[in-house]
């Protein structure tokens, strides 16, 4: 429940100032660095870019993070409703890395539409219009976007207080990042043997 809360508030319009400053490129304060780590950066990416590179980074971040969470549960719910009569009359079975090559043929434009009307509004929202982009500044951010400010809170969770929102920031990066790893196990795991994510923890507790 934390990780979906955190999710939806995160699309919310924040309250923090909206300007390049807002992921500084000191990373001081940087929201989603905690403590006993920090900002990890062992490449040290973060510490080279720019204040627009920095932003670019976080909007990767936290689009990836939010599809990651949704794999994960993709993952666990695919595998225990499959076989039911209510999910493509019941012709999608196995590993979940396998559902995607038994979906009707009839369903692809669904999802590819789907895809790039989320694509197309999210690049609406954030980007500056590449005709209006600095020849070497492309994929340049709005200065009055947040990363991932989609706008997006019909339960009304955004907390009011800057403080609290940055919190509930954090925590969605933190959900997102565990999320992302999570996918990446999921895929290896089934991947290695075949089978199911909730088969392999059945066999390993028998």
């Amino acid at each position: 429940a934390a990780t979906l809360a955190a999710s939806a508030v995160a699309f919310a319009p924040s309250q923090v100032a909206q300007t390049s400053s807002a992921l500084s490129a000191s990373l001081d304060g940087l929201v989603g660095a905690l403590e006993p780590a920090g900002v990890f950066d062992p490449l040290g990416l973060a510490e080279k870019a720019t204040d627009a590179t920095l932003q670019r980074y976080r909007e990767a971040e936290l689009a990836h993070g939010r599809i990651a969470m949704l794999a994960v549960i993709g993952f666990i719910v695919g595998e225990q409703v499959e076989g039911s009569a209510f999910l493509f009359d019941a012709s999608i079975s196995g590993p979940a890395i396998t559902h995607i090559t038994q979906v009707p043929d009839g369903f692809w434009p669904v999802i590819i539409a789907f895809i790039g009307a989320y694509e197309a509004s999210r690049a609406e929202a954030g980007w500056v219009d590449p005709a209006d982009c600095p020849v070497d500044q492309p994929g340049l951010l709005r200065d009055d976007y947040l990363p991932g400010d989609l706008k997006f809170d019909p339960l009304g969770l955004k907390p009011e207080d800057d403080e609290e929102f940055a919190i509930m920031q954090t925590k969605e990066l933190q959900h997102g990042r565990l999320g992302m790893l999570a996918a990446a196990g999921f895929l290896a795991q089934e991947a290695v043997d075949g089978q199911g994510i909730l088969e392999h923890l059945q066999g390993m507790s028998a």
